[in-house]
């Protein structure tokens, strides 16, 4: 039988259309829903199969129907698939036009050199369009011009404000977004796992396994090359050590949450020292607000004189 849309375009159309409902409703975070939850994946695929299994079977069938079909029957419905949607009883509803053979109904009376005019009347969706937009203008007159309700600038400025609110509240819950300034130490123990995996990943060829050192410096010391705490060390793994002769930067492989959790970790081992440490490198770092370390005092012997004593 004749149906509007071809099946080679229903079957990729309705599979799309699933396949976005599906991603829209499942939330898979930054990866499809399909690749994150294998069990959409195969869903997709079965309804996939069901979509072709069931063209198949209603084109075999229309096949069957069509053959037992009387040879009158077969050239009325020929006669009816052979009608386009103009001439459809929907079109006609829509447009109210007239068939050219009653065309003499609505032709008018006067002729120019032979051209005749045809008083056709308005698409209905058009005047019913038209008195929508009249029935609208009057209400936005009365409620903007006459109540004198709120001014575009005041509904910008307005939504302005719920904007910031909104961005607001998802910088709070997007620690993704983290940086050098906004970092803080990390001190709750399923943080400092996090970071210890992360550390035995990928810096121990560099550090070692205990960070005493290899290639890469003692990071369980108090010197460091680029300055110590949690913001100089989330920024020299983020964007790397010295030029040439440093870390390479790890922004690329590392979120910045995962950056921030493996800097915690590596601070939660000073004081650790390792065997066979490797020497100090840089210059010892003393967090901002610190004590500064006490040193011995030495003893002042003051040698009294008696200018009385003779000798």
């Amino acid at each position: 039988m004749k149906k509007l849309i071809p099946s080679y375009i229903r079957v990729p159309l309705i599979f799309a259309v699933v396949m976005a409902g599906m991603e829209y409703f499942i939330d898979s975070g930054d990866k499809p829903a399909f690749i994150e939850y294998p069990m959409v994946a195969l869903f997709l695929g079965v309804f996939l199969f069901l979509l072709i299994a069931i063209e198949i079977v209603v084109s075999a069938v229309d096949k069957v129907t069509y053959h037992l079909l009387t040879d009158e029957q077969k050239k009325q419905l020929e006669e009816a698939q052979s009608m386009s949607f103009a001439d459809s009883k929907f079109m006609k509803m829509l447009t109210r036009s007239k068939d050219i053979d009653q065309e003499d109904d609505v032709m008018l009376d006067h002729d120019y050199d032979g051209i005749k005019e045809l008083d056709n009347v308005l698409p209905p969706w058009w005047v019913g369009l038209f008195y929508a937009c009249v029935v609208f203008a009057i209400i936005y007159l009365i409620r903007f011009h006459v109540m004198g309700d709120y001014t575009q600038a005041e509904e910008f400025v307005a939504e302005m404000e719920q904007s910031d609110k909104q961005v607001q509240e998802y910088l709070k819950n997007a620690p993704d977004l983290m940086d050098k300034d906004k970092v803080t130490l990390l001190t709750d123990a399923p943080a400092i796992a996090e970071g210890k995996k992360i550390f035995e990943s990928n810096c121990v060829a560099c550090h070692r396994p205990d960070a005493g050192g290899a290639i890469g410096p003692n990071l369980t010391d108090k010197f460091w090359i680029l300055g110590g705490g949690i913001k100089n060390v989330f920024n020299t793994i983020s964007e790397g050590g010295r030029s040439g002769k440093g870390m390479v930067p790890w922004k690329e492989s590392l979120k910045p949450t995962e950056i921030q959790k493996v800097a915690s970790y590596v601070l939660s081992l000073q004081g650790s020292n390792p065997k066979d440490g490797k020497p100090a490198e840089g210059d010892e770092w003393v967090e901002e607000g610190a004590a500064p370390s006490t040193e011995a005092t030495t003893e002042v012997v003051e040698t009294v004189v008696d200018s009385t004593k003779t000798e």
